[in-house]
């Protein structure tokens, strides 16, 4: 029995007009590529990744209090030294009653948050009601689990209201999924995790969590060279998030340590000693 290989063979039909072998060329050749040479391919491999792997920063937090959510974050962008962005919107509309929070690289933050976002919508199309604030977040953690290990930065909590009150939930790229009453994100976090340890209660007002999370982020941008640009505040409640604040952090710095004003006695005092 003679088997038929002429559907493995590499040449095209001829067209019509024309020579068809200019237009063939490099459809019959596979293309290669040389190895590194190496003895140990898997830890070249990890050198490798760590050589390109860029150095982000930013900072985001969230906490629960007795009136909901409070959300907040930087809106830098930088990779090591450089700053490429003052104006990033590093907290994501997922829907009306949710919010997500972008840490790692920007492209795989914003594409999987718009990503859940459509399967928010579809879940709630398919079961005539909205998705729970942990059915989000255990959505998102099983997409990212499936793609763990290929190269994905992603560091975001997922904030809001549902039928069971406010709900928080940290989600990272290998899939883990944690839930929490405060978390902070991104290279600023341990200066903003000082200042809101020390300052977090439950009973608060909103006026006092906003204030609570706009200082956090403040002193860590003043901290973290990573961070910097606008200091957003955001509040989930019952009826869905809002917006409260959006202060630049070179004004906030002279808002909570205002310099005082100089007597013309005082200027010619500091003129004549130089």
């Amino acid at each position: 029995m003679k088997l038929d290989t002429s559907g493995f063979e590499t040449s095209m039909p001829t067209i019509g007009f024309g020579s068809s072998n200019d237009m063939l060329d490099g459809f019959s050749t596979v293309p290669s590529f040389d190895l590194p040479r190496t003895t140990d391919f898997d830890g070249f491999q990890k050198e490798a990744v760590q050589m390109v792997k860029p150095a982000k920063g930013t900072t985001t937090l969230a906490f629960i209090f007795k009136e909901g959510v409070m959300v907040a974050a930087d809106s830098r962008a930088s990779m090591g030294g450089y700053i490429s962005s003052q104006s990033v919107k590093k907290i994501i509309e997922i829907n009306p009653y949710m919010l997500g929070t972008m840490a790692g690289g920007a492209a795989d933050c914003q594409f999987w948050h718009r990503n859940l976002g459509i399967k928010c919508r579809l879940h709630e199309l398919a079961n005539k009601r909205r998705i729970s604030v942990s059915g989000a977040s255990k959505l998102l953690a099983n997409m990212l689990y499936s793609y763990r290990g290929m190269g994905l930065s992603v560091g975001t909590m997922i904030a809001g209201w549902d039928e069971t009150g406010p709900g928080l939930y940290y989600v990272d790229n290998e899939g883990g999924r944690l839930k929490g009453d405060r978390f902070s994100v991104g290279s600023g976090s341990p200066y903003a995790y000082g200042v809101l340890d020390s300052g977090y209660k439950f009973d608060m007002s909103v006026e006092e969590a906003s204030e609570l999370a706009r200082r956090s982020i403040y002193h860590a941008t003043f901290r973290d060279g990573a961070s910097g640009g606008v200091a957003s505040v955001y509040h989930v409640g019952p009826n869905g998030w809002k917006k409260l604040s959006g202060d630049d952090v070179g004004e906030l710095h002279y808002h909570y340590y205002p310099v005082p004003p100089a007597t013309a006695e005082q200027v010619m005092e500091e003129a004549a000693a130089e």
